[in-house]
């Protein structure tokens, strides 16, 4: 027993305590709620993803044959089906095969590139982005696109392309042939 001064205090502290014990009651509800909400987020998280990975043929199909299906796209639709989720952009990404077909096309205008590239150890898929643009710009000057262009203002700036002074010269070439 407490002595008379401090006899306010087992009732303060009994009651204290009372409030204590409601107050976790409380938020031991909240959080049972609230683990009840995690696991129903999580449920539907996972069923979501079910879904998903249903309607994903890569992740579906063999992958030989996911990358037989890759491979009937042209590039803007490799590029563009390598955005559409993350599984599709790692198989993409990481499937050299996918790339050298285009590759080889592009070598028809960049020769000398493409094969200084391979030569220094580049996959088909950074030869490809290192020279893509480089090859469009490079193939109009030599169709003879600019032959006609009387000043640098009258060029479409948006498609040009910086190139070294060999592909210049390749370009200087094909216009004196003409």
């Amino acid at each position: 027993m407490y002595p008379s001064c401090c006899s306010h205090l087992s009732k303060l502290t009994y009651e204290e305590n009372l409030l204590k014990h409601q107050t976790m009651q409380k938020n031991s509800k909240r959080n049972n709620n609230s683990r009840v909400s995690d696991i129903d987020l999580n449920s539907v998280n996972t069923e979501e993803k079910k879904k998903e990975s249903r309607n994903n043929f890569v992740e579906l199909l063999p992958p030989e044959v996911t990358l037989n299906i890759f491979h009937q796209l042209d590039i803007q639709s490799l590029c563009r089906a390598s955005m559409a989720c993350r599984s599709w952009n790692d198989m993409i990404k990481n499937s050299d095969s996918l790339w050298k077909p285009h590759c080889l096309t592009v070598r028809a205008v960049c020769q000398r590139e493409i094969d200084g590239d391979l030569e220094s150890g580049y996959s088909w898929r950074v030869i490809l982005l290192r020279n893509y643009q480089k090859s469009k710009v490079k193939h109009e000057w030599l169709s003879g696109r600019y032959s006609n262009i009387c000043s640098p203002i009258s060029l479409p700036e948006k498609i040009m392309y910086p190139m070294d002074a060999d592909t210049w010269g390749e370009i200087l070439e094909a216009e004196l042939e003409r």
